[in-house]
């Protein structure tokens, strides 16, 4: 729920940040692709809740997979920060992509010592 009401204040505050993107295939400055693109995010997280209610096995390598993927998105905050990477977005920005991807890690870890312990969806 936090992540599609950011997505949803960040495309509300500052819709440039996805225009970026987008104008790469053409599709810059159309607010119904911004709206595609919030609705799609949605379907994917209710899928997701959906499959997490019902303890699917496939749902738990999911999102642990996208949780650990916040390795490459601290990994590219920090080089953006280091100036090794130009930097295509906002000071603001980059420090809540960094922000997010140090909590992806920490969920990521928690899901591998639950696994561990018991299981997929079991006891941390």
């Amino acid at each position: 729920m936090v992540a599609w009401l950011a997505l949803i204040a960040i495309v509300i505050a500052q819709p440039t940040l996805y225009d970026a993107q987008l104008r790469e295939i053409g599709l810059a400055g159309q607010p119904l692709v911004r709206m595609a693109f919030v609705a799609t995010v949605a379907l994917l997280l209710i899928v997701l809740v959906i499959g997490a209610l019902r303890r699917g096995r496939w749902t738990f390598w999911l999102m642990l997979i996208a949780s650990a993927s916040g390795v490459l998105r601290l990994s590219l905050s920090s080089l953006q920060a280091s100036g090794v990477l130009p930097r295509n977005v906002p000071q603001w920005y980059a420090a809540l992509r960094a922000l997010i991807g140090a909590i992806q890690i920490l969920i990521a870890v928690a899901m591998l010592r639950g696994y561990r312990r018991s299981g997929a969806w079991g006891a941390f």
